[in-house]
């Protein structure tokens, strides 16, 4: 089943390249929040217009149809019309529960379950359409409070500060000295001094800080990369979006030349928490059948990331684009990346590249070699060292898994995929018979000991188990536990903040949410990487 964010209005055929057929599409802009829950709970769906398929029309087939055994709502013959309508208060609340049950029961058959889901996904998306802007608003005001207490000895030091009636440092948002949200949760920018080059986790260490960087503005970022990486810093980029007609896709790319071979380093940005653009993007659940344009076997990917990606409106992924030219400059993230990346390539021919990010940012670089595939660039693939993702979620069939996987080991491209503990994005988008999104490769996956193994899959793999709920708050205790007494048995490195330690009891009403954290990845890799490729060098040196 698939469900889209938006459809292309004005090229039918941006449908037919992109989107599988065998699928349907969701249009939250043509629907109400009370036509949703119409559609929730009635039997008939032929009237609702944000439902677009091909394949229904085609072969007459209504997935949203109860099977025969369905309750009847109420008899609606002409002669009982009246009587229903007399019936006391009482009457309806006993038919309104018996229903409720039944649709409860009813809700493992396969018409309820997509249904549901397509209210829950079109449901939270008109939501944050509905609150964008004052999202936006209300988590800048936030970053800037932040910022304004760090910059002024956090709370005590701003309150003591304004009881002496002393100037208040006001941080501008495109300094390089502002912090994101994310950025607040950690701040600590300098790469581990005792990892080096050459060392077997020199790769995952320098992609984890790019993964956590790559939230800051161009500013900060390229601050960090001269100043304190000492590296080149080759350009930030805000990437157009061509089916949100904006630019919504974030990136940076920088080059280490104190190594040999030169290493240059692609780093997308995750979901931004108060970016209601990125969580939409997260929640366009729709197919793009890959089979359709790269021929048998390649499988169906997540809609949502490859348009973030690059994805041309009406044209899905031709192999070379004209630059649109107007009032603002629409780049596509893959076809610019490609076109530096070759620049790059052209001056040094024995450089080398890796790809690398967290949540969102994770998804768009383990994408971006497919498409690298499917448009046949051999030299870029040879030059690849590997993809490393964060809190990556799914991305794609099993069979685009199994594509993935074969077109890994054919260019001997590492696929490092990091998951800490109870971390819920890794477990979504659902790896079941509704949903049928699957990992692939190896887990490199963290306790909350940081304490790491290489598995198959992570444990409750699609995360709301409720053999596991009792499990995941003991973890989440154990971590908030961990706060007050981590610098205590690390260094003052590891110590976190006020705010960290708030979303880590936030985590004990909902764990996995916390478990998200940049911060809990990079301490992963500072302090059980090594462990983990001294026992399993056999499964990471290459692929998995």
């Amino acid at each position: 089943m698939v469900m889209s964010a938006e459809e292309d209005h004005h090229s039918p055929d941006c449908d037919n390249t992109c989107l599988s057929d065998e699928y349907m599409r969701l249009e939250p802009n043509e629907v109400t929040f009370i036509d949703l829950f119409k559609f929730l709970f009635l039997k008939d769906n032929k009237k609702w217009e944000f439902i677009k398929t091909e394949s229904l029309k085609k072969d007459k087939i209504n997935p949203f149809d109860y099977p025969n055994e369905e309750p009847k709502f109420i008899d609606h013959k002409e002669n009982n019309k009246k009587k229903q309508s007399s019936k006391p208060f009482e009457y309806r609340w006993i038919v309104f529960v018996c229903i409720f049950i039944q649709k409860l029961l009813l809700f493992d058959s396969k018409p309820f379950k997509y249904r549901w889901i397509v209210f829950v996904c079109i449901f939270i998306q008109k939501l944050l359409q509905f609150v964008s802007k004052p999202l936006s608003w209300a988590g800048s005001k936030f970053e800037m409070w932040l910022n304004i207490c760090s910059r002024n000895g956090n709370i005590s030091g701003l309150l003591l500060k304004l009881l002496r009636w002393e100037i208040i440092e006001i941080p501008e948002t495109d300094s390089e000295n502002y912090f994101s949200f994310i950025g607040c949760l950690d701040k600590r920018m300098e790469l581990p001094n005792h990892i080096k080059h050459g060392d077997p986790t020199y790769y995952s260490s320098i992609a984890v800080m790019a993964s956590k960087l790559s939230y800051e503005n161009q500013s900060h970022v390229k601050k960090i990369v001269t100043d304190f990486w000492k590296m080149e810093f080759k350009g930030f980029y805000d990437f157009w979006n061509d089916y949100q007609d904006k630019p919504t896709t974030q990136a940076f790319i920088f080059i280490n030349k104190n190594v040999e071979p030169e290493l240059t380093v692609v780093a997308f940005r995750g979901t931004e928490t108060f970016d209601a653009d990125a969580w939409c993007t997260d929640l366009d659940l729709s197919w793009f059948d890959l089979e359709k344009i790269m021929g048998k076997g390649t499988g169906k990917a997540h809609c949502g990331f490859m348009k973030a990606l690059g994805a041309k409106k009406g044209q899905g992924w031709p192999e070379n684009i004209e630059e649109e030219k107007g009032e603002v400059l629409k780049k596509l993230a893959y076809y610019e990346i490609r076109k530096i990346l070759k620049e790059v390539f052209r001056e040094n021919d024995k450089g080398r590249f890796i790809v690398t990010g967290h949540s969102l940012g994770g998804a768009l670089a383990v994408l971006f070699p497919a498409i690298l595939s499917h448009h046949n660039e051999k030299d870029l693939l040879k030059r690849m060292e590997g993809v490393y993702t964060f809190g990556q979620p799914r991305v794609g069939d099993e069979e685009f898994g199994n594509f993935m996987t074969k077109m890994f080991r054919e260019h001997e491209i590492g696929y490092h995929r990091f998951v800490y503990g109870n971390d819920i994005v890794p477990r979504l988008p659902y790896d079941d018979t509704t949903l049928m999104f699957k990992h692939f490769g190896s887990c490199i996956l963290f306790d909350s000991s940081y304490i790491g193994d290489v598995v198959d899959d992570e444990p409750n793999k699609n995360y709301f188990s409720r053999k596991w709920f009792w499990k995941k708050i003991k973890i989440a205790c154990k971590e908030l536990k961990r706060s007050f007494t981590i610098a205590r048995e690390k260094s003052d490195d590891y110590k976190e903040g006020w705010m960290l330690m708030f979303i880590r009891m936030v985590g004990l009403v909902c764990p996995g949410f916390s478990a998200h954290s940049l911060r809990d990845y990079d301490n992963s890799v500072r302090l059980g990487l090594d462990d983990v490729f001294s026992r399993h060098k056999h499964k990471l040196c290459h692929y998995n």
